[in-house]
């Protein structure tokens, strides 16, 4: 490093200690991104070391939702700082927000309203919890995930289970089996010349055909921060999954390493305990562990959730993604999979992905359940 440079960076950093409202003020010195990065630092640590000097912004203790905005700012914090920087600013920003008790009081966690803020925050701080703690926030993301199953299981299931066989008649009566044609055909002969209608003696439904052959499906998740609404989304969709007949569901999460939770996939309560959020993104890494997985490339679709930020080789990761589609698999990246479904992802990368046949792009998760449903159709 040449001194000039040293000298700016020394700079920039006291800039940091001292803050925009010091007496002697410093701006910020270097490359417009450098400058930008610098400014989103200064704003990180405004947000905590400012509530020492304005009561306005003070969040005292409780139990409210406003303590929970503490976990969208620690994915700054650990975008911008190093591993040290951010111990000490979590642990700070524990006793700032007085959020102590959340994780080490089970009886005052027991009575936080169990929401996806909730399970956010405790995804974010579950390596401080504890004990009985732990087990209390695991019923909390069991109750959460169980409503967010609920809600999306039984689309997904009409996306997946199969189409309608007109051939074959169902005991099930519902107006989405009624077959109308047949109805109406076979009592033609119950025809009330009088009245001029059709008497209905018999009433007709069509079938349910269910997928005779496996489909396999592997999901990987980018376990990374900024991920965090879509890591959650893909533990319920990869439970879904899990349970339907005519998919086989493999499941790894990965940063720069690979876990493999295939043995879990059915549980997304110990896929969420099990993830560390954070840390950097080797995609290709992952890439290459998913395609060793795969036995039958043409019955096989991939689904990878994250953002492309590719902390490791983008050649390798090219390279695999080209192996794979080449030996007759589909591959989906999905850039975000939760309810608002905004992509924000490395969009070089996702072009060269899509070039290559990959379909790149955000997806809800009943978007994901019907874009399945056709592959496998």
């Amino acid at each position: 490093m040449n001194g000039a440079v040293e000298e700016a960076e020394n700079l920039n950093k006291w800039r940091l200690i001292l803050g925009k409202n010091s007496e002697n003020h410093i701006e910020f010195t270097g490359s417009y991104s450098e400058e930008i990065s610098y400014e989103r630092m200064e704003q990180t640590l405004d947000f905590l070391y400012d509530m020492e000097y304005d009561d306005q912004v003070m969040r005292k203790g409780g139990t409210g939702s406003s303590q929970l905005y503490v976990a969208d700012w620690i994915n700054e914090v650990r975008r911008l700082f190093p591993k040290k920087t951010v111990e000490i600013l979590e642990k700070q920003a524990l006793e700032h927000f007085e959020m102590t008790e959340l994780l080490t009081d089970k009886e005052v966690l027991s009575k936080v309203e169990p929401n996806t803020d909730l399970l956010k925050t405790i995804l974010q701080f579950k390596h401080l919890m504890k004990n009985d703690v732990i087990t209390e926030a695991k019923r909390i993301i069991k109750k959460v995930v169980d409503e967010l199953t609920e809600k999306l299981q039984t689309e997904i299931k009409r996306s997946l289970i199969g189409k309608l066989n007109r051939n074959m008649p169902s005991n099930v009566k519902s107006i989405r089996n009624l077959d109308i044609k047949r109805t109406i055909k076979l009592n033609l002969k119950n025809y009330d010349t009088d009245r001029k209608q059709i008497v209905l003696k018999n009433v007709y439904f069509n079938g349910r055909t269910q997928k005779r052959n496996k489909k396999n499906i592997i999901i990987a998740v980018d376990e990374s921060g900024s991920m965090l609404d879509s890591v959650i989304y893909s533990a319920v969709m990869a439970g879904i999954f899990a349970r339907l007949p005519m998919l086989e569901t493999k499941l790894v999460i990965f940063d720069t390493q690979v876990v493999d939770l295939s043995g879990y996939v059915d549980d997304p309560v110990e896929v969420l305990m099990g993830m560390q959020l954070g840390g950097g993104t080797d995609i290709a890494n992952a890439m290459k562990y998913c395609e060793d997985l795969c036995s039958n490339p043409h019955d096989t679709i991939f689904v990878t959730v994250t953002d492309l930020c590719e902390g490791g080789s983008t050649a390798k990761l090219l390279k695999v993604c080209s192996d794979i589609i080449t030996a007759g698999s589909k591959m989906l990246f999905l850039t975000a999979l939760d309810r608002e479904a905004n992509p924000v992802f490395d969009r070089s990368i996702g072009q060269k992905l899509t070039n290559m046949g990959a379909f790149v792009g955000a997806m809800t998760p009943e978007q994901l359940g019907n874009y399945i449903g056709k592959l496998i159709g």
